[in-house]
This record gives structure tokens, C-alpha cells and sequence, in this order.
């Protein structure tokens, strides 16, 4: 430091920094040190206000206001860094990078210099309702509440974060943190593509991989023709499929069906599982094969990025880049139409879980519930037996 002064008895201090040109004082009170910037570069006028600040925070002291402990910013640079250690290679880094940009772009700027005794569960509600109110479209004025989803996963990096304060002893207890007036949510289903609609689709895909746009484009057409078909027949996840190389994959002879499928050893966000495929995914992976005269450690499908474009442009084509409730479909929605399509010829719901890696319950809530033919109308439309006439 170039100057230092002690003001007040030696209780306040008043400094520059070296390469600084205002005046910064500090203090020490109710076992915390306190600093400011006085944005001053004269000392007469920052040591007045200096000491104004210090006559204020002992002000504040005596009425019990000046409230000591853990903020929530603190709690929050300790859980990041710990988190990132802690889920590397169990999360993805995607989500972990996620976590913190809510956290930093949300929750540090509402919550930051709150101690952490201080957030009640009305403040988190008042934290909702601030972000459900506080941006504006500029074109109506009308609020722009960000997705639910989007909000959840805010309350659970809050959760998160206060968690941390608890296992470290600031924060004795946690808050209610559950959504009130809840009411029981509208049952949603994922973009899937119907039997009419896949046929349409496979049937455009075949056609734009006979005669492409452009010449040039022949190859990455036929690749897009058999992602459509082996996803479809498959199940798999966009990153699992992403993911499969030639090695992977097994053509063998069903035991118990006596027909040709395809065993896939499938390594993706579950870990490693496996699958048994359609018989129709075992023409389009042959035809991988040949085309491109890869090594066992090859990927089977290369650049996911062309595929996703072509994919994008073809559903725009067939007015099929939205279903009729709004959902968007994508190379996921392979997946979502090879469960429906399943569940429709009545598949046992548990052997698909198995096959797809995900729970019953997944399956039931996203699939099951919009399926009319997982209902059996002989089951529902049952009948007393009349009496015989007397």
C-alpha cells in the first residue's frame, strides 16, 4: 500500500492500493471484517466518507441489523468447483457446465449477498416469481416466463448449492423448496412419428438418397436413409448411436424367434447396456458396412452434424418438423416412434424398458399414456351378467 491512515482510534482504516487512485477503508465488527470503496481520489472527502460508513455499520450493530455468517455467494464458489471434481465422468460435462451458468447468470445475482439463514422458502418463491415477471417482450410487453423445465433445473442448482451450506454446518436446516399451489401437470407425450408419417419419411429419405440435390451430397443421403431405418429399428439414443462403432455390433440368430437381429453393445449416458434390434436394421447396417469399408473401431455413423441437417430439411419438406401438439421432433424421435410403434404391436412394456435402457415408468408416463392400443377394450367394457328371467 502507498498510504495508510487509521482513523476512529485505530478501529478504521483508510488505504490505497498501489496503482489505485480512490481510497478504500475497512473495519472490523461483530467478528467480520468489513471494506469499502470510498470512489474517492481525494483524502479529505473519502476520509469523510469513510467515516460516515464506519459510524453507520456501528449504527447497525447496536440495533442488531448488521447480521454476520455465510452468504449464499459463498456457498455457491465452494459447491461449483467440488461439483465438477465430484460428477466427472458420472455427468456429462454439458450438465455440469449448465448447472454453474444458472447458477452465475440466476441465482448468484437474486440470492448472492443473502445469508444463507435468511432464504426462506417465500423468498425462493419470491425468486420465481421474479423470473417468471422481470423480462419483457419487446414486441406486446407481455412477460416472458422461461420454460418450465428451465426452472427446475434452477431449483435444483439452488438445491444444490444450499446442500453444500448444510454438509459444511452454515446452514442448519434446509427449505421448502416444492412449488406451491401445485396442481397435477397436463400428461405430455414425446414427438414420435406415426406409422403413416414414418413411411412417409423413410420413403423421402430413400428417394433423396437414389437421386440427390446435388451429386456431391450421394453419400451423406444414403447414410441419412440408413440412420433413419436402423434408428428406428433400434432404439437407441442420437448419442448412443453417435457413439457405436462397427465392433459393436453382432448379426446373430435369435434362439428364441429364429430370425436375423442385430445384438448392439450400447455405451452411452446409462453406462454400458445392450440391445437386440428389429430384423430391419440389419439391411441398412450391411449396406453401412459396404459403403464405407470400415475398420472394427470405426464409427458407424461419421458426421452426426450433416445427418441432423439433412434429417431437418427433409422433415421441413414433409411438414413434419412439428406434431400436432407442438412437440418438435428430431433424431430422437426415432427413438420415441421405435417404443410407440412397439407398444402398438403389444410388445411386454418391461422387455422394451430393458431394451431401451429406461425405466417402466418413463415408458408409461411419455409413451403409454397417448397409445390407444395399449388399452383392451374386452378388459374395459365389461358387463354384469343379467339374471335369468324368473
Amino acid at each position: 500500500m502507498d498510504d495508510h491512515h487509521e482513523l476512529m482510534g485505530g478501529k478504521l482504516h483508510l488505504y490505497r492500493r498501489e496503482n489505485s487512485l480512490n481510497w478504500q477503508c475497512s473495519t472490523f465488527l461483530a467478528g467480520k471484517n468489513w471494506r469499502k470503496s470510498t470512489k474517492e481520489d481525494g483524502f479529505s472527502l473519502a476520509r469523510t466518507i469513510a467515516e460516515d460508513w464506519y459510524l453507520e455499520l456501528k449504527g447497525k450493530m447496536r440495533g442488531g441489523e448488521l447480521k454476520v455468517g455465510k452468504t449464499f455467494k459463498d456457498a455457491a464458489e465452494k459447491f461449483v468447483p467440488e461439483y465438477k471434481v465430484l460428477t466427472y465422468g458420472e455427468r456429462s460435462p454439458q450438465y455440469v457446465e449448465i448447472i454453474e451458468l444458472l447458477i452465475r447468470s440466476h441465482l448468484i445475482p437474486f440470492f448472492g449477498d443473502t445469508l444463507l439463514s435468511e432464504i426462506t422458502p417465500g423468498l425462493v418463491q419470491d425468486y420465481r416469481i421474479h423470473r417468471m415477471t422481470s423480462r419483457k417482450d419487446k414486441k406486446t410487453g407481455e412477460p416472458k416466463r422461461p420454460a418450465r423445465s428451465t426452472l427446475l433445473h434452477e431449483i435444483v442448482a439452488l438445491r444444490h448449492v444450499l446442500k453444500t451450506a448444510n454438509r459444511r454446518g452454515w446452514l442448519a436446516t434446509l427449505p421448502d423448496l416444492s412449488t406451491p399451489y401445485k396442481m397435477s401437470g397436463k400428461i405430455g407425450h414425446r414427438g414420435w412419428f406415426s406409422p403413416v408419417e414414418y413411411k412417409r419419411l423413410y420413403q423421402a429419405t430413400r428417394a433423396r438418397a437414389k437421386s440427390p440435390i446435388n451429386p456431391r451430397w450421394k453419400s451423406a443421403c444414403e447414410n441419412l436413409h440408413d440412420y433413419v431405418l436402423f434408428m428406428a429399428n433400434t432404439g437407441l439414443r442420437p448419442d448412443e448411436a453417435a457413439r457405436l462403432e462397427f465392433r459393436d455390433v453382432a448379426i446373430v440368430t435369435d434362439a428364441a424367434t429364429g430370425e436375423r437381429i442385430l445384438e448392439i453393445e450400447v455405451r452411452g449416458k446409462r453406462g454400458v447396456g445392450y440391445c437386440k434390434s428389429m430384423t430391419g436394421a440389419i439391411m441398412p447396417f450391411n449396406r453401412l458396412m459396404k459403403r464405407n469399408k470400415m475398420t472394427p473401431t470405426d464409427r458407424v455413423f461419421g458426421k452426426q452434424k450433416s445427418q441432423r441437417v439433412l434429417l431437418n430439411s427433409i422433415l421441413g419438406e414433409l411438414d413434419l418438423k412439428f406434431d400436432r401438439d407442438g412437440n418438435r421432433r428430431t433424431a430422437y424421435s426415432l427413438r420415441h416412434t421405435y417404443i410407440c410403434l412397439r407398444l402398438m404391436e403389444g410388445a411386454d412394456i418391461y422387455q422394451i424398458a430393458k431394451n431401451c435402457r429406461t425405466s417402466v415408468e418413463m415408458i408409461e408416463k411419455y409413451y403409454a399414456s397417448h397409445i390407444k392400443n395399449t388399452l383392451d377394450a374386452a378388459a374395459i367394457n365389461v358387463r354384469k351378467p343379467k339374471p335369468p328371467n324368473s
